[in-house]
């Protein structure tokens, strides 16, 4: 079969390998009809190449029909078909149980000290093989093939996979209060989905993005949009301001604007939609790239005790948020050396949710929303580029420089 695998930094490849076939009796497979390209995927492309060997197939927004299943599978049927968490648990053990199977007991990384473990996601979280193939094989598939109708186009439910309870997670986890306000920072596809499900909610929104095509996007939706720049853009910063002067500058005024439209206090809660590679701080950019070209040996440990983020975005959102309010962080973050702004938070009395999107907890709410006639998060309005599985190499470089108003990108294998 055809699958996209990862070669080197910024090399990633679609090339033949072994089938997808049933190894253990509770697995399935599917042939993919759909496979999206996440965010998440492109920190794979840049950053984390220490944790990935070569040839490892990439993807973990999937869905298709099932061709096989394994003795010990009762509730998928071939032919059934089925979108796939991102997220492999075992639905029963004592985290499962309490809607957080991104820790599931059964599934977790305990060697390299991670939680549940991911498709496609490096070997910290598994090695697993992705679905950015032809063909996946779906471990544990009773509890993670989510059978859907057949009658919807693909991209009612694939979203469910990940970016869709990802966005709902980080709202919920906003806990903003009725007819309140809430600030999204970075308006990719989680943040386009987060504004939705904010208005489909009665709350008012103000997303930031740097891209216009994003924000247009967000505008359609109900959103107050700004430029990451600030009014003005770069004429606010001096003439000889270095980079990071020139953002903070931007990122005051911008502050400033938003809190005018939120009653001088600030919104109820921001959500952290950019994650480490927020645009800002390039110093810690040129370090993040620097890391992922050195040997593994030098740069495994390095990101593992003394990695650090781009925290812009993640700053700005601590800043922007009224006293007393909340903090929800849905982009990827992965150093553990990050500085943070203690004071500050403490001083704000403010809560901070972060971490994984627990999947399955959320997809009994969300897949009536889905199916919707109505479709009122807009699903079907969300894609950007449609393309052929052998386009996905293209594709990644596209998505990761915002060009040609790529917003999200599904692969038709």
């Amino acid at each position: 079969m055809k699958a996209l695998t990862w070669h080197a930094t910024k090399d990633v490849r679609v090339v033949d390998v072994p089938d997808a076939r049933i190894l253990q009796p509770t697995d399935a497979v599917i042939r993919v009809t759909s496979a999206a390209i996440c965010g998440s995927d492109l920190h794979l492309y840049d950053i984390f190449g220490p944790f990935l060997h070569r040839g490892d197939i990439l993807g973990h927004e999937t869905m298709g029909i099932v061709e096989a299943v394994g003795s010990d599978v009762r509730r998928v049927a071939v032919g059934d078909r089925v979108v796939v968490p991102f997220v492999i648990s075992c639905g029963s053990c004592y985290m499962c149980a309490r809607g957080l199977t991104t820790q599931c007991e059964t599934t977790q990384n305990r060697d390299q000290g991670t939680g549940a473990t991911l498709y496609g996601y490096t070997e910290l979280y598994g090695e697993v093989p992705g679905g950015q193939a032809e063909f996946l094989r779906v471990r544990r598939a009773d509890a993670n093939a989510i059978v859907v109708g057949h009658e919807l186009p693909d991209e009612r439910y694939l979203f469910l996979s990940d970016i869709l309870p990802t966005a709902w997670q980080g709202f919920r986890y906003a806990n903003v209060p009725p007819g309140g306000t809430l600030a999204v920072l970075g308006l990719g596809p989680v943040g386009q989905l987060v504004t939705r499900i904010a208005r489909h909610h009665g709350v008012s929104v103000h997303a930031v993005d740097p891209v216009v095509e994003r924000r247009l996007l967000a505008e359609r939706y109900g959103a107050t949009v700004y430029d990451l720049e600030g009014e003005g853009g770069d004429e606010v910063a001096d003439e000889g301001d270095d980079e990071d002067e020139r953002g903070a500058r931007g990122r005051d005024e911008l502050a400033e604007r938003i809190r005018d439209a939120t009653d001088g206090r600030g919104p109820d809660a921001v959500v952290d939609a950019v994650g480490l590679e927020a645009h800002g701080n390039p110093g810690t950019a040129f370090a993040q790239s620097a890391v992922g070209v050195l040997p593994d040996a030098l740069a495994k440990p390095f990101m593992r005790k003394a990695g650090v983020d781009r925290l812009a975005a993640l700053h700005f959102a601590i800043d922007l948020v009224r006293r007393g309010g909340t903090v929800s962080v849905s982009g990827v973050y992965a150093g553990n050396a990050d500085p943070m702004p203690m004071m500050t938070i403490f001083d704000k009395q403010l809560t901070m949710r972060f971490g994984q999107c627990n999947v399955h907890h959320w997809v009994p709410e969300l897949l009536p929303l889905a199916e919707g006639p109505a479709d009122v998060l807009g699903l079907e309005d969300l894609v950007t580029h449609r393309v052929p599985l052998d386009r996905a190499p293209e594709m990644y470089e596209k998505f990761r420089d915002k060009e040609d108003g790529c917003i999200k990108v599904v692969l038709k294998p």
